[in-house]
């Protein structure tokens, strides 16, 4: 009898187990659409638009619930670094650490139902995340757009 106590308790537990890790996939995933808004954003050298993707990047990081608050921190500060000006300089700087802070959220959440590519700009040394394997670079937008290679394809 005990044996099936334990089993059914090890079974409820692993049920909510994967329901919450379904949940923060859930809440990261949308801090990487809106990651990927702020990308085509600067891929497309638009810093107005960049800087309202920010906002609500920083809007969607105020609701998950799921990652220690340090992370937050650092999402949230790279993103109101690139809501607040309209220089797309500054903006693609911030973008370079906010990708970095993003890339890492990949070894612990599912962000995306389809594949996430690991994208990287050898002029600029820096990696950024893309829902598509066309290279679409956001740190030198439209003058060099095609520039950069594929690192790693998450499934």
């Amino acid at each position: 009898m005990k044996k099936y106590i334990i089993t059914a308790l090890l079974t409820v537990f692993s049920v909510f187990s994967v329901a919450a890790q379904l949940k923060s996939d859930a809440q990261v995933s949308t801090l990487y659409k809106d990651y990927i808004a702020i990308k085509t954003s600067l891929s497309s050298d638009d810093a107005d638009k960049a800087s309202r993707s920010a906002q609500e990047f920083i809007k969607s990081a105020s609701s998950v619930k799921t990652l220690p608050e340090n992370k937050l921190k650092a999402l949230t500060k790279d993103a109101d670094v690139i809501s607040k000006t309209k220089n797309i300089k500054n903006q693609r700087e911030a973008f370079q650490r906010l990708s970095g802070n993003m890339i890492a959220l990949t070894k612990e959440f599912k962000l995306s139902a389809q594949p996430v590519y690991v994208q990287h700009c050898p002029m600029k040394n820096a990696d950024w995340l893309s829902n598509e394997k066309q290279i679409v670079n956001p740190y030198y937008g439209k003058a060099m757009s095609s520039c950069g290679n594929v690192k790693t394809e998450i499934k």
